[in-house]
């Protein structure tokens, strides 16, 4: 670890490699983080996101978000805008977990009410949203039917029962990336996915039940303005993503640019991980069809989970949904690319914007924003470990910068490996216990993985976005349930 020798400041928080660190850079590195948080930085990073500056077509830099980390391809909180016409598309650019993405949910309810069916409610919830490795949701659909919801997105829960029209218009895009083509996902994938609508999976995925504390409100009226304005006020937050049906697709294309890379486009592999095709050929576009059915089945997940959440507390506290006050504030993706009119040196143009481990920050006004946030800006949720909390922030103007991305969790400081070496799962959660915090963990190995010391400090990384101008405080959320894969 530590910083290159020609990373320069360049403002709060905001640092820069020059075109120069390496062979082939196109644009700069931009490095958003506290000198801390920069120093603590992989050097894989710096690697990584010097590579990613050599792909063709990419515009003004090649960024790295405060919780950056050593990826496959691009880092972990890693940015990189393309033009759409002379640019690529690179799956190492948006993850495996496609649109693996963070979605809270607000109730009326106070701590004082909860916490004597804190329990009955956390194992209530695991066990009706599956997680863990390979595990099914109660949605049974055919393949034609899962090509269905690979179209719809969300869209296609709500007109089966599973929410409401509040919920899309609360959710990035409507819950549904427009471009999507089942024609260009293979059967594979099809297969491993059409059962798993509904399932949090496993890794760093989780459900969280958290607290808004008064000492963790930074702004008052924008948190009045999300729905989360009161104190000891009891909301819900769950992570995650397209499960193995977004593995399959990335799987399926990264073979394929890699044979096409020389033989075709006469590319150079710089390194197999950034495998990329020009998003004009037909494998680039074939890829972004099939990358956006695999954005709308993670709609999908995360809005039909919602829909379980509701179920559990509507039977435990004997009250409807919406007498309980459970709406969804905000419902935001990372790991996607999306094409997006920026204006560039006072020109407008169409870009591709790839954000891996990063989300989108739109800014007071943004005509995408729905109404009840164009004077606020985007909600923007960074998820922190299960021990520490989580933030909820707003974009801002001055995050064009980095088109209008930011921070999307802590961002890990160390390998599962090395977490499962330092602290048993039993031990953890018996540790989380005492400190008032009940899990529920589909696997000990598994929690052992996401111990707090193995992520970066969730507070330092929101103070360290504010800083750069890439987002701002809101409030803090406190855990104090969990249910993990």
């Amino acid at each position: 670890m530590g910083r290159p020798p020609k990373l320069r400041a360049i403002g709060p928080a905001s640092y820069e490699l020059p075109i120069g660190f390496k062979p082939g850079m196109r644009v700069p590195v931009r490095v958003y983080g506290t000198e801390k948080l920069v120093a603590e930085m992989d050097d894989q990073v710096y690697q990584q996101a010097a590579n990613v500056a050599t792909l063709p077509g990419i515009v003004r830099a090649s960024f790295c978000m405060p919780d950056a980390h050593w990826g496959y391809g691009f880092p972990i909180g890693g940015v990189a805008a393309v033009d759409a016409e002379t640019g690529v598309i690179s799956p190492g650019g948006i993850g495996f977990d496609i649109n693996c993405g963070m979605r809270l949910v607000r109730t009326k309810l106070r701590w004082p009410e909860v916490q004597p069916r804190l329990r009955k409610l956390v194992d209530a919830l695991a066990a009706r949203v599956p997680a863990g490795v390979g595990s099914r949701g109660f949605v049974r659909a055919t393949p034609d039917e899962f090509r269905e919801v690979l179209r719809g997105g969300a869209r296609w829960a709500v007109r089966n029962g599973y929410g409401t029209r509040d919920d899309l218009a609360f959710t990035e895009a409507q819950g549904c990336f427009e471009g999507a083509d089942p024609d260009c996902v293979s059967e594979r994938a099809v297969e491993r996915g059409r059962r798993q609508i509904g399932t949090l999976g496993s890794g760093n995925h989780y459900l969280e039940i958290q607290v808004v504390r008064p000492e963790g409100i930074f702004d008052a009226e924008l948190a009045e303005a999300f729905g989360l304005g009161f104190p000891e006020q009891v909301v819900v937050m769950f992570h995650c993503g397209s499960r193995g049906f977004g593995h399959q697709v990335a799987t399926d294309y990264l073979h394929e640019f890699l044979r096409a890379m020389p033989q075709k486009f006469g590319f150079p592999v710089i390194d197999r991980e950034l495998a990329c095709a020009p998003f004009a050929s037909r494998e680039g576009r074939d890829y972004y069809a099939a990358m956006c059915c695999a954005a709308n089945m993670s709609f999908a997940n995360r809005q039909v989970i919602l829909h379980r959440i509701r179920e559990v507390f509507s039977e435990l506290f004997g009250r409807d949904p919406d007498a309980l006050g459970i709406e969804n504030v905000y419902d935001v993706s990372h790991n996607t690319a999306k094409l997006e009119r920026v204006r560039l040196d006072g020109v407008e143009r169409r870009l591709l914007v790839h954000r891996k481990g990063a989300t989108r920050a739109f800014p007071p006004g943004h005509p995408e924003l729905p109404p009840a946030y164009r004077a606020t800006g985007q909600p923007v949720i960074i998820g922190g470990s299960m021990e520490t909390g989580s933030y909820v922030l707003a974009g801002v103007a001055s995050g064009e910068a980095s088109f209008f991305s930011t921070a999307h969790g802590s961002g890990r400081r160390m390998s599962r490996t090395r977490a499962r070496k330092l602290v048993r799962g039993r031990e953890l959660q018996d540790r989380m216990s005492a400190r008032g915090i009940l899990v529920h963990a589909a696997s000990q190995r598994g929690l052992a993985e996401e111990a707090g010391f193995a992520y970066k400090d969730v507070d330092e990384v929101a103070e360290a976005t504010e800083l750069a101008g890439l987002s701002r405080r809101v409030v803090h959320l406190l855990p104090v349930g969990n249910v993990k894969g």
